[in-house]
Order: C-alpha cells, then structure tokens, then sequence
C-alpha cells in the first residue's frame, strides 16, 4: 500500500510540473527553451523524493524505463511539445531518461545519494546554467558547435556545489569540501562538451559515479 501512496505522490508532482510547462509555453509561445527547462529542472526532485518515499528498485527501474520510452516516442512524434525544444537538435531529454535508468541499475538498492547528486546536479545545475547563461550578457565560446558562457559555466559550478554539500550534509557522509570541489570541477568539465544534449548523460553518470567512489573510499 505504500509503494501505491509513494507512486501517487511522485505521478502528482510530475503532472504539475507537465501542466506548468503546458501553460507556460501557451503564456509565453517563444520562450521554447524555458519551457523545456521546467521539465528539465522539475523532474529533478523526483529522485530525492522517490528516495525518502523508499520506492523499492522493482518499481524505480521499470518506471524509469517505461518514462525513457515514452520520452523517445515523444521526441519522434511531438505529442507534448514543451517538452522538447524545436528550435535545435538536440536528444537532451531522451539522454536525460537514459542516465536516470542506468543510475538507477546501478546505485539505487545501496547508494541512493549517488543517484540522487547525479540527477540533482543535472537538473539543477545544468537547467539553470543555460537559462541564466541566456539571460545575462557574458563572454561565449563554442565547444562541439555548442554555445557556452561564462555566466552559465559559474552558474553550473555555484548550483553543482550547492547540491553537493546539501547532500553531503543531510546524510553526514565523510566527503569533505575538496571532494566537493573535485566533483563539482568534473561536473563542469563534462558540461562543457555536450554536443546533442549527451552531456544529459556523462554529467549525471560522471557525478554519481565520482561521488560513490569518494564514497566508498
């Protein structure tokens, strides 16, 4: 009866977030990309919910699955529109189900923290590097035909350290604030080359996987 309540909660917020994202790009029909951010950044806390919600791996797994699948359909036939961002090509969302699946495979049953600052920093740091890196006039640079900046690039660095040592400190982990900075200089390295939203993948995967190590170690 639990895992039912646990779903319901999770299913509740993510329509929110669907609907909000609906309404915004009727409000506002030319900000695609901030559209597609709120579902970006707004599923990211599904993790930490789903982790204090203990959502066992026999129902995290399949679900995520089945949301990765859905997304690719999505993505080939446009039905929520909001969801992807017309205006380039990019496989970003897709890429962001499949990190969510792979980091589920292999951290959810012993290192949900893993999963939960891998997910977190991509949807937090880089979501609000490229709204806030949009936003505000800096130096740019291209790196794989992607535009960066160096208002984005702080952003990412500042979110991902903050994400970081929140986590750090609700669990009490023996990470201390060098290995912080280590993952957080990784995290911004991999965002830095991410040409077709790839680094939806090697960010959260590159962090969770740095973090369990440092973990363990």
């Amino acid at each position: 009866m639990l895992n039912i309540y646990s779903l319901i909660i999770i299913g509740s917020w993510l329509l929110i977030i669907l609907i909000v994202s609906y309404l915004c790009s009727k409000l506002f029909p030319d900000a695609k990309e901030l559209t597609r951010k709120i579902v970006h950044i707004g599923s990211g806390p599904v993790i930490p919910l789903a982790w204090w919600l203990k959502v066992p791996n026999h129902l995290a797994i399949p679900i995520a699955f089945f949301i990765t699948i859905t997304l690719i359909i999505n993505y080939k036939f446009n039905i929520i529109s909001s969801i992807e961002n017309i205006e380039r090509k990019s496989f970003g969302t897709i890429a962001y189900g499949i990190s969510i699946t792979i980091l589920l495979i292999f951290f959810w049953a012993d290192h949900p923290s893993a999963v939960a600052v891998g997910v977190l920093v991509m949807a937090f740091g880089d979501g609000l590097a490229s709204l806030i890196g949009r936003r505000l006039k800096s130096p740019t640079w291209k790196i794989l035909g992607q535009k960066k900046s160096r208002a984005g690039t702080f952003t990412m660095g500042i979110v991902t350290t903050l994400v970081l040592l929140s986590i750090n400190q609700i669990i009490e982990t023996p990470i201390n604030i060098r290995d912080i900075l280590f993952i957080t200089s990784l995290a911004v390295s991999l965002e830095q080359v991410g040409p077709f939203g790839i680094d939806n993948i090697t960010v959260p995967i590159g962090v969770a996987a740095c973090w369990n190590w440092l973990l363990l170690s």
